[in-house]
């Protein structure tokens, strides 16, 4: 099995942190990041049960430290729960929880994931994600169970005060995209239906002003 355990203590419902096993010799290591279960084995007698039927896999380098990436969601119908991974370098990961009838429901969670570790974090529909470079030439893979759609994508304010992130630089130093700080705070973003069906019409960004890096789309 690709994974050995499910780390659930103090993430949001639903939310999981699977620590990677890896094959080590002279040489180096090996380890599965994912494996699409075949059908006849029991949910119960798979450490990664539950997870999604994956279709797209994505890849973002990030050269310097302090590049926050998020905080990013996609609605339905092309709402995404993701895989995340670091392949190279370190993050402080971010998830939200937006579902409105979750306990949850505002709740910001930060999880340090890192090459050396090699955790993965699971993050279901519902959550807006992101993550802040800690290291240089950070390598991040994540897998994401429905593909990009721009008509779909949304965020929010990755310094909303409101969610009280503990940021490891300050807002000085932090680098974002020019999409990315015209994100709305949580407060400012409508509801979201994440049982929606197609056809539906996403809410409207609210934009704010920043200074920022140029981008031309949410992902990352």
């Amino acid at each position: 099995m690709p994974f050995d355990r499910v780390i659930t203590d103090d993430l949001p419902a639903d939310v999981r942190l699977i620590p990677g096993r890896r094959f080590a010799d002279s040489r180096g290591w090996f380890m599965e990041l994912h494996r699409r279960q075949p059908t006849d084995i029991a949910a119960n007698d798979r450490a990664d049960a539950g997870l999604p039927d994956f279709c797209q896999d994505n890849v973002s380098l990030t050269s310097l430290p302090a590049v926050v990436r998020g905080l990013h969601f996609q609605r339905p119908p092309y709402a995404q729960a993701k895989l995340v991974t670091v392949l190279a370098g370190a993050i402080l990961d971010i998830v939200v929880d937006l579902r409105p009838q979750s306990p949850d429901f505002g709740r910001a969670a930060t999880i340090h994931l890192s090459a050396s570790s090699g955790q993965h974090l699971f993050v279901p529909v519902g959550f807006a994600h992101g993550f802040c470079s800690l290291q240089p030439e950070t390598l991040v893979h994540y897998k994401v169970s429905a593909p990009y759609a721009p008509k779909s994508e949304g965020g929010i304010a990755w310094d909303d005060p409101d969610l009280a992130i503990q940021w490891p630089f300050t807002a000085a130093e932090v680098l974002v995209s020019e999409k990315d700080a015209m994100l709305p705070r949580l407060r400012d973003l409508a509801p979201i239906d994440w049982m929606r069906p197609a056809g539906s019409r996403p809410s409207a960004r609210h934009p704010r002003p920043a200074t920022s890096l140029p981008g031309n789309r949410l992902h990352g």
